[in-house]
């Protein structure tokens, strides 16, 4: 344990003398959380809507407004036409037409049935999709506003109930999955240039005289990196939370625990990464190639694993990000807990400790 302690130190000095390191490892992520955050951003916002009002009471002009102030749509420049109102989707004008019938608000005085019209331009699906979901929201809230709580409504209801993420905000729902993905990356490509420093600067022959073994060297290296992972965890999960307003309803013991293990697996593959490359260069560039291309494309934060084609489904076994992601997502969106979560944790505990195992032994090969 002394001679881990010997390297860890090492290490250390290492990253406190290279300022390159330390901007990496604590800058870094938090640009890339925050401009990322940003960017992708699959929101669904602005949507032309031109509503029909022939019930023409406070109630209906009411309704009217709460989905032009939902933040949702906006009207369209010109009005559908009353005894055509498809063409002003045909025309592209606006993506849907709400038709308030008469009788709207002496349904809502009663609480008698009633049933509003929409018609939408499916030619876009996600605006389709986003359309529907937002109209159902905006009117669910406007009954319930009407009402005390908890009161059976058996008029004008809705169906629709949505978990987790009630706004539909794209952020909630990026943000935990980039936290996945700048930690992989960052700490991937912090090892990967520690053995290929020491191959650059000649001091690898130095190391190899003192009396540790190979395992020895590989967790002198990755320790102090596991704390500086972590460091940058909790950074940016506290940038998301108060810059993007992500919610975090489960186990912070919970994540910082499968966080832990995702970030070994993350530096055990750096690791790997510098036994096989010579150059700080070139290990920078393969950390980089294996880690954001494999992690977005094959991890489901974006493209859904079940639409990929068979082999490479598979494929997506082997890449740790596609259980940290539902990890993640399971613990801060919906509070799950290991009962739930416990399948994930194994496969990714395997992973790790397959990526450890690999970085030692092609080390121990190398500087055998």
């Amino acid at each position: 344990m002394h001679n881990v302690t010997f390297i860890a130190r090492k290490e250390i000095s290492h990253i406190l003398r290279d300022p390159r390191s330390l901007i990496i490892a604590i800058l870094m992520p938090i640009m890339m959380t925050f401009l990322y955050g940003y960017a992708i951003n699959l929101d669904i916002k602005n949507i032309k809507l031109s509503i029909l009002d022939f019930d023409r009471t406070p109630e209906s002009r009411e309704l009217a407004s709460r989905f032009y102030n939902s933040g949702y749509f906006i009207p369209p420049q010109d009005e559908a036409d009353i005894t055509d109102p498809e063409r002003i989707l045909k025309t592209g004008a606006a993506s849907a037409v709400l038709i308030i019938k008469p009788g709207f608000s002496e349904a809502v005085a009663k609480l008698a049935g009633y049933e509003l019209g929409m018609l939408v331009d499916g030619s876009d699906a996600n605006t389709a999709a986003a359309c529907a979901s937002y109209s159902n929201i905006v009117l669910l809230n406007f009954i319930e506003d009407r009402f005390p709580p908890n009161m059976e409504i058996p008029g004008v209801r809705l169906a629709t109930r949505i978990l987790y993420n009630s706004d539909l905000k794209s952020s909630h729902f990026f943000v935990p999955g980039l936290i996945a993905m700048i930690l992989m990356m960052i700490s991937a490509l912090l090892t990967s240039v520690t053995i290929a420093r020491e191959k650059e600067t000649g001091t690898m022959e130095q190391l190899l005289t003192t009396p540790v073994t190979s395992r020895q060297v590989i967790m002198g290296k990755v320790l102090p990196y596991i704390g500086l992972a972590l460091v940058d965890a909790v950074l940016i999960i506290a940038f998301a939370l108060v810059v993007f307003g992500v919610p975090f309803v489960g186990s912070a013991a919970l994540l910082l625990f499968f966080g832990l293990i995702y970030i070994v697996a993350a530096l055990s593959l750096g690791i790997l990464i510098s036994t096989l490359v010579a150059t700080q260069q070139l290990a920078m560039m393969l950390a980089q190639l294996i880690t954001v291309l494999p992690s977005v494309m094959l991890s489901g934060y974006i493209f859904e694993i079940k639409n990929m084609p068979q082999a490479m489904q598979y494929l997506t076994y082997i890449i740790p990000a596609r259980y940290f992601i539902l990890i993640i997502r399971g613990v801060m969106l919906k509070g799950s807990d290991l009962t739930v979560l416990w399948v994930e944790g194994i496969f990714l505990v395997a992973l790790s400790a397959i990526l450890l195992f690999a970085a030692s032994k092609n080390f121990k090969l190398k500087i055998g």
